[in-house]
């Protein structure tokens, strides 16, 4: 896999229900490297600490090959790489491939998969329709947060490649799935619960999802 685009957001003003708050969803690309450090991307914008940035939501990779289907819904838009609020675009990365706590080479930085990103109303807004909210799950192609292990620069060319893969666990695309299915797998959804790469928070969302044995 290789890196398509480094992209950095610069803090934005939005207009949401009655409020102007700041976000840094609107990523363009950039020239330069861009480097990785252990709670965020450096120089990018990080508005919404609770739900955005820190260990486990450090950096955000998307996959360049969903932005076909997303042009042809949305042909209207300047499209440039960026547009999902990614860090970084990635070519031929795929959300089942990616097995939670498996640790990659991604420039001069190792990182370790997280969790899927889960799409909030500054999506809609970063694409003027807050249908694509449900769009987006529906399509399941989440992209990935990646926790930083080692520090260090990402250029556009770099590779992103596998240093250990983790076996005991499950992928980003059955955590999506879990995440949002009504009836989930209860089989996968244990395997996902006893990861224990999985952040804590991500843990107590899926354990509302297991059913109660009979007493």
């Amino acid at each position: 896999m290789k890196v398509i685009a480094t992209n950095i957001g610069t803090p934005t003003t939005i207009h949401w229900q009655q409020k102007d708050e700041q976000t840094g969803i609107y990523k363009h690309p950039v020239e330069g490297p861009i480097w990785l450090e252990a709670s965020q991307v450096s120089n990018d914008t990080v508005s919404d600490r609770k739900h955005h940035g820190g260990i486990y939501k450090a950096c955000y990779l998307f996959s360049s090959d969903n932005y076909k289907y997303w042009q042809e819904l949305y042909p209207h838009l300047s499209w440039n790489w960026g547009m999902f609020g990614e860090n970084i675009t990635l070519e031929g990365m795929s959300e089942s491939e990616l097995n939670i706590g498996s640790k990659y080479q991604l420039g001069n930085a190792v990182v370790q998969i997280t969790i899927p990103r889960e799409p909030c109303y500054k999506l809609g807004i970063r694409f003027n329709d807050q249908k694509i909210i449900d769009l987006f799950i529906a399509h399941g192609h989440p992209g990935t947060y990646v926790r930083v292990l080692k520090e260090g620069e990402v250029k556009k060319g770099d590779r992103f490649s596998i240093i250990e893969e983790v076996s005991n666990s499950i992928s980003i695309a059955d955590l999506y799935t879990l995440l949002y299915a009504k009836e989930p797998r209860q089989d996968i959804l244990n395997i996902g619960l006893s990861c224990e790469y999985l952040p804590e928070r991500t843990r107590k969302k899926l354990s509302r999802k297991q059913k109660k044995r009979p007493v």
